[in-house]
């Protein structure tokens, strides 16, 4: 009797660890059983989500491993036992009600430990209330089970760059040369704009790296940030320059080493002949090294050629 007293209280201990550790619809609801059940109902989603690695059995922690269907979206039995519809009691991820978190915490069930996730929740995107479903899909057979490919994607929210890069100087997102992820975590960093690197100059030079130096002579504004004349996403002006030259240089450097005026009665087809600075690039005819120059001759610290 005393064996038996005993092993009736540890089965009890058992059963109550199993329950606790119950996944949360699934202790609230009996599982209606498999896929099969969905699939009467739901056929394009099925044939849809057998295609895509979440029906894939090789993978240890898919949902085909685990209750399928229900894995993500809950327990079925109130679902069947109503005839279907919306708001019977399975979690429908195309429902506007249903909370950001609500649906991102289902994924995050089996994918929070994914190293691309690992600054998820100091995300911007998640202080914005974007759940993973509105730019990722359980259903699909894509790579990584994207709506859309970049830049699309992510130009449908921010609308803003898009209208940039149509712009005629831009970097090669058009061209599909370049996507929004080469510079950008989308799922978090430390960098401002979930940048993949601590800086805008650091994520520049992955690039850039002639731009880095290091430099006899230093440009001051290029050490400090690259966005100080260059534009990211695109410009009307060459090589993304936020305006052009000489502009662009009066806007720090002023008279005092000589003349930076353009237009004048002297200078322009109204008086004499023109100088060279109303020609061709005006600033970057002779200070053409603007990134920094290794001349050793004291002309160097103007950074001529």
């Amino acid at each position: 009797m005393k064996k038996l007293f005993t092993f009736l209280v540890l089965l009890s201990v058992l059963i109550t660890m199993v329950w606790l550790t119950a996944p949360r619809d699934v202790r609230g609801a009996e599982s209606m059983g498999n896929t099969e059940t969905c699939k009467a109902c739901h056929q394009d989603r099925y044939t849809n989500y057998s295609k895509s690695i979440h029906a894939n059995k090789a993978v240890l922690k898919s949902p085909a491993n685990a209750q399928g269907c229900e894995s993500c979206h809950g327990s079925g039995t109130a679902h069947i036992q109503k005839g279907g519809g919306k708001e019977t009691g399975m979690l429908a991820f195309s429902n506007g009600k249903v909370e950001a978190a609500s649906k991102s915490s289902k994924c995050l069930a089996c994918h929070a430990n994914s190293r691309s996730l690992s600054f998820w929740d100091m995300s911007k995107h998640k202080a914005a209330g974007i759940s993973c479903d509105r730019c990722h899909t359980v259903h699909s057979g894509k790579k990584m089970n994207l709506k859309a490919s970049q830049p699309d994607l992510c130009i449908s929210c921010h609308r803003d760059v898009r209208s940039q890069i149509m712009k005629q100087s831009h970097h090669p997102l058009r061209e599909g040369k370049m996507k929004c992820t080469d510079c950008h975590d989308q799922h978090g960093g430390f960098g401002q704009k979930m940048i993949k690197d601590s800086s805008t100059n650091d994520l520049c030079f992955k690039c850039h790296a002639e731009k880095r130096g290091p430099f006899l002579r230093e440009h001051p504004p290029v050490v400090e940030n690259c966005g100080t004349c260059h534009t990211v996403h695109g410009s009307n002006h060459g090589k993304l320059l936020i305006t052009r030259a000489p502009q662009l240089c009066q806007s720090c450097h002023d008279a005092s080493g000589h003349p930076g005026s353009i237009y004048t009665n002297q200078n322009t087809f109204q008086g004499n002949a023109p100088t060279n600075r109303m020609f061709a690039r005006s600033c970057l005819n002779c200070h053409s090294e603007i990134h920094g120059s290794t001349g050793p001759s004291t002309r160097g610290n103007v950074l001529v050629r």
